[in-house]
């Protein structure tokens, strides 16, 4: 089941018209939201970001934050799974095909869930390889576009390669991967790049800062070097639907000793305890 623009149905019914100009452009942004046990997490955080993508491209929120809940617990409700990832997609609606930004025309509005597929207990043990290429994509990383054909094409780069992930250099820095966030330790201390407009700020990138600050772990947030990332102690990554992963193989070298390291470990610990804390929390 898919909600469409006022409507509850199955998603082989939905239909969207050739004019719409998240098919013509790409003009439009979206959400990807984690579901555990029929509870959103962390749901007013990407409600926050979704409203931060709107008003990048001058879009106007359809519904406030309690309505945008409302059909979201709907949406779980209505599907089966207890563990769903939901994807929420807005775009500028349908209009005739010109560039300027069409007047008085409502905006698309879909969701739709699937079941929560997490990483694999090998990858969690053993880490994931990864790859690096020169971050080719346009200035508004920042916002959660759903215009992604230059993140597909990294990211296959990286699915070429048998690996997870391509992380992405631009004049000398790290910026964070095709589909995820980057985190680097180097010499003890945990690095991870900026929020700015060369990167989507992670809701799962702002969990892993809040539990370091907690557990007085030393890091900085920083631009981070191309040779700090290549001599890293331990690299990870991190997103909504991998949560935090370690990449023990970059560009086929072994990273630190090839294996997740202390520091991970104990961090993937300390995000599934505040997961399930959360979860548990009253409201959720």
């Amino acid at each position: 089941m898919i909600y469409l623009n006022g409507e509850f149905m199955p998603i082989e019914e939905a239909r969207i018209p050739v004019l719409d100009r998240g098919f013509i452009f790409g003009d439009g942004v979206y959400e990807v939201i984690p579901v555990y046990s029929r509870h959103a997490f962390r749901l007013q955080e990407h409600l926050r970001r979704l409203q931060a993508s709107l008003d990048a491209i001058r879009l106007p929120n359809p519904h406030d934050a309690a309505e945008w809940t409302r059909l979201m617990h709907r949406l779980i409700e209505l599907n089966e799974p207890e563990d769903q990832s939901l994807y929420l997609h807005v775009t500028r609606g349908v209009a005739k095909r010109d560039h300027a930004f069409p007047k008085g025309v409502p905006p698309t509005v879909f969701l739709m869930s699937n079941p929560l597929v997490m990483p694999p207990q090998v990858q969690v043990d053993e880490g994931v390889c990864a790859i690096t290429a020169s971050d080719n994509r346009w200035l508004r990383c920042d916002i959660k576009a759903i215009a992604l054909l230059p993140n597909v094409l990294l990211r296959q780069q990286a699915v070429d390669a048998g690996c997870v992930e391509t992380v992405l250099i631009r004049d000398g820095n790290m910026t964070e991967g095709a589909a995820s966030n980057i985190f680097v330790l180097s010499g003890g201390v945990l690095l991870a790049p900026p929020k700015n407009h060369l990167m989507l700020p992670g809701i799962t990138y702002d969990v892993i800062l809040e539990l370091a600050a907690a557990e007085g772990i030393r890091h900085e947030v920083r631009e981070v070097a191309d040779r700090e990332l290549r001599d890293a102690a331990e690299l990870w990554l991190t997103s909504s639907t991998k949560e935090v992963l370690a990449i023990t193989q970059l560009d086929g070298k072994a990273v630190g000793e090839g294996k997740p390291g202390p520091l991970f470990k104990r961090m993937y610990t300390l995000y599934q305890d505040y997961k399930n804390r959360v979860m548990r929390a009253p409201g959720h």
